[in-house]
């Protein structure tokens, strides 16, 4: 029987492509990586006022390709709703280490990782980043964790 967007096994092939994904931040033209499971000195430098960081993006919910032109109104509605709030965020991307999936993204700055979530559900997103000044890079996964799907120590499960 093939998955479902939302089952159990597609949940957790997802959860596995997020690990091993590339994730860039950019900054003055330049694209710096984003490692999960290390913190981001480069990024803590840089922004030496922020209290957490998060990144998302609002293409592909569930990671379900949709039209371009679909994603990038709702990446235009997303950024739209982050100048509204005030909020300080750079360009990002995520992509398949073999770059066969790009997906735009956004790294922002000074969320509670509840109000993220928030704003990632808005968004569809199964998968996000989020994490503190001088800690690890957390992987959010926005679902209850699988059954059979052991504890990964970078990974929250978030229901």
């Amino acid at each position: 029987m093939p998955a479902t967007p939302d089952s159990d096994t597609r949940i957790a092939e997802l959860m596995r492509a997020y690990l091993v994904a590339d994730y860039k931040w950019e900054r003055g033209g330049h694209w710096h990586d984003i490692l999960i499971g290390l913190p981001t000195p480069g990024l803590d430098l840089a922004y030496t006022d922020a209290t957490s960081y998060g990144m998302l993006s609002a293409w592909n919910p569930h990671s379900v390709e949709r039209e371009e032109r679909i994603n990038r109104e709702q990446d235009e509605r997303l950024q739209h709703e982050l100048a509204a709030a005030g909020k300080l965020f750079l360009p990002a991307f995520a992509s398949a280490p073999n770059r066969t999936w790009r997906e735009p993204s956004w790294l922002v700055f000074d969320m509670d990782a509840g109000d993220f979530d928030a704003l990632s559900r808005r968004y569809g997103q199964l998968g996000t980043l989020w994490w503190r000044p001088d800690h690890p890079v957390r992987l959010r996964m926005l679902s209850p964790r699988p059954a059979g799907v052991s504890d990964e120590p970078n990974v929250d499960w978030i229901e």
